[in-house]
């Protein structure tokens, strides 16, 4: 899919590497339309990318079902269709299960797993009716992959890598040409990631936009970033006991302690 002349819509697009992809597409003369729910975050992003093309922000809290259907009504009507929509949105609450609070647990799912299927129920069916569109749900390699100290976001990635990659085999088996492509990337260096530590290399955000920015362009089906993880993944569960999986992601790649200095966004 080209992009240019395309309306593009990124959910937490004023920040992280959904700012970072809408400059990205509006270098491609796509119309970029920005979710967010940081008022501060969309000032700025209008403020540094209104020179760069046609850009419109709403301020939306995505966790809430009434906001989304209010400003997907006013998108539709100020803007008009929707030809890519990126369910970029997250939140990652790093702590043992027992330590959540209830509302760590409903905002995380809220915000990971409901929210991409809310925002899509929104726009599919115009996509549906004009037999054309592509939907980019953002998943993470904790989609692959459990985690100490991550067991409440690896259920939200879980659950949206099972959810994207079923309505890609609808759309095929409807026979609709609205592509969907799963994106799931390992730790990114922006806020949301503080404190890791990996021996696996973190992925530094420019790059890693890019690369979504051309999954959707070529009409990738699904990819991890980096390629390698699915494949190790994949592999080494298939054939490898429990126990030894265990021993090799959590002893020699590190993955099991990778969160142990964990400090996220600096409020």
């Amino acid at each position: 899919m080209k992009l240019k002349n395309k309306t593009v819509l990124i959910t937490g697009g004023a920040s992280g590497i959904g700012k970072i992809m809408a400059r990205l597409i509006l270098e491609r003369n796509a119309k970029v339309i920005i979710w967010d729910i940081d008022e501060e975050n969309i000032n700025q992003t209008v403020a540094e990318f209104s020179n760069k093309g046609e850009i419109f922000v709403y301020k939306v809290d995505v966790s809430k079902l009434e906001q989304i259907q209010a400003v997907a009504k006013k998108v539709k009507s100020e803007v008009g269709f929707v030809d890519v929509l990126i369910n970029n949105a997250g939140v990652l609450v790093g702590k043992y299960f027992n330590e959540h609070s209830l509302s760590d647990i409903s905002k995380t799912m809220e915000i990971n797993a409901l929210a991409p299927m809310l925002v899509s129920k929104e726009f599919l069916g115009d996509m549906l009716e004009q037999n054309s569109g592509h939907i980019c749900n953002i998943a993470s390699s904790g989609g692959l992959l459990s985690n100490p100290k991550m067991s409440v976001y690896v259920a939200s990635k879980w659950s949206l890598v099972g959810w994207s990659e079923s309505l890609r085999l609808e759309m095929k088996q409807m026979a609709k040409n609205v592509k969907i492509t799963t994106i799931m990337p390992y730790y990114i260096n922006t806020g949301m990631a503080d404190g890791v530590k990996s021996k696996i290399p973190i992925l530094e955000p420019e790059p890693t936009a890019l690369t979504i920015v051309k999954a959707i362009e070529k009409n990738k089906k699904l990819i991890s970033i980096p390629g390698y993880v699915y494949r190790l993944t994949r592999f080494t569960q298939a054939v490898l006991p429990l126990k030894l999986f265990d021993w090799f992601v959590g002893d020699i790649l590190g993955v099991y302690k990778s969160m142990e200095n964990f400090k996220g966004h600096k409020k």
